[in-house]
């Protein structure tokens, strides 16, 4: 009698849940909502994949500690309050090609009206930083001038200074390491970069619509080994690299930036200065396989302060222009550098690189960028088997940051930073 009670009690309740199966609509699917949570001040630990963070005022990584971003995280800078990162500790945002880490604005100020930013400030690494890793990760939107009551200004950090238009990107510790890679950075009031020390590895990222009066994509100081590789830097008011070994600090400059493909940089600038490549002050700087098109100038030195020339190297640049204007201005001189096995022509249109996708006449005093453009290589083009692989770059066996190794890619024998699909 109770086993026939119990198998009784079994079927009802079966018979139960197959009536609530049926009664579902099975074909909906929940969609969870994203965690949000609202953070400033001192931050630290991790943020979860997917989640969504509102920054309500300036956030600060204490030493000693660390923030970990994971992908799809998108990181909501108030407008209002226009929120400094501060990094005394150490910063792990990675994200991947399709879901990468957003550090934004909220979607209804991202306007016409602010192309240029200055809707929140940037990321400020003090020298107790010792890792600083940004892996597919979008920055926009940022740049904002600094005051008297800037946590920046307050804490001595960038260039302690009111009236600075704060980059997107700080670093200062000689001995840490900074590791940005497959990322882009746009709508930037003005340098996407400034950089003053450490182990440095840039590569395969997107730099455009920055810049509103001045302002370069990669901006280097003294202190500082870096590897340059594979980026696109499109429209910089001023130069996309400017490279140099001032301040004074151990160890000098060094810098190797090969494959990189720079398109219609300087020509916004109000003065005329640079407008691709940018060296001074005995920086150490080695060049290889970059292609410069539509830019205002050739690979340009401060004839007053001019590099490290028993050092530096200058390699295999290809050089085009559809204005004759712009072919005048990258032929060599005092001030513009001649290269060895550079492609260089004497007339308009001379060395069309032949992108896949681009319409060459783009207006150079434009700052939009097309996503949907292609600067991969169609078959004929110039820059195809004329890069150099023959030198050494610093980080070929890796820097080691957060348990995981990150090494600077092979130099390609094409110039410019993308060879053909």
């Amino acid at each position: 009698m109770k086993t026939s009670s119990i198998l009784a009690s079994v079927l009802l309740l079966a018979s139960l849940c197959t009536s609530c199966t049926k009664n579902d609509n099975s074909s909906e699917t929940v969609v969870p909502k994203p965690e949000e949570q609202s953070v400033t001040g001192e931050v630290s630990g991790t943020w979860k994949k997917g989640s969504i963070i509102q920054v309500k005022g300036d956030i600060l990584i204490p030493a000693g500690k660390s923030l970990t971003i994971e992908e799809g995280v998108t990181v909501l800078m108030d407008t209002t309050a226009k929120p400094e990162f501060v990094v005394n500790g150490n910063l792990y945002a990675t994200g991947t090609s399709t879901s990468p880490v957003k550090i934004t604005v909220p979607e209804a100020a991202r306007t016409e009206k602010y192309k240029f930013g200055k809707l929140w400030g940037g990321i400020l690494a003090s020298k107790s930083c010792t890792e600083l890793v940004l892996d597919n990760v979008i920055l926009e939107y940022g740049g904002n001038t600094t005051t008297e009551a800037s946590t920046s200004v307050k804490l001595g950090l960038y260039k302690a200074l009111s009236g600075e238009n704060v980059p997107a990107i700080w670093f200062s510790n000689v001995a840490g390491k900074l590791i940005v890679v497959n990322s882009t950075i746009r709508n930037f009031n003005e340098d996407c970069t400034y950089l003053e020390g450490g182990s440095i590895i840039f590569s395969n990222n997107k730099f455009y619509t920055t810049g509103v009066t001045g302002g370069e994509a990669i901006n280097i100081k003294s202190g500082c080994l870096a590897d340059i590789a594979y980026n696109l830097i499109y429209s910089t008011n001023t130069n996309g690299l400017k490279l140099s070994n001032a301040g004074d600090r151990t160890p000098q400059a060094y810098i190797v930036a090969y494959n990189n493909t720079l398109l219609n940089n300087g020509w916004r600038r109000p003065s005329v200065k640079g407008g691709s490549i940018w060296v001074e002050a005995s920086v150490h700087s080695e060049m290889y396989n970059n292609l410069l098109a539509n830019c205002r100038f050739g690979i340009k030195r401060d004839v007053k302060k001019p590099e490290d020339t028993k050092t530096s190297v200058f390699k295999n640049t290809l050089y085009y222009s559809y204005t004759q204007d712009g072919v005048d201005q990258f032929q060599p001189n005092s001030e513009i550098i001649a290269g060895t096995n550079d492609i260089i022509g004497k007339k308009a249109g001379d060395n069309d690189p032949k992108f896949v996708n681009y319409p060459v006449a783009t207006d150079k005093m434009s700052p939009n960028f097309d996503t949907n453009w292609d600067f991969h290589l169609q078959t004929g083009s110039p820059a195809l088997g004329k890069g150099t692989t023959e030198f050494t770059r610093h980080f070929k066996n890796g820097l080691l940051a957060n348990g995981k190794t990150y090494t600077s890619p092979e130099p390609a024998n094409y110039i410019g930073a993308f060879g053909t699909k």
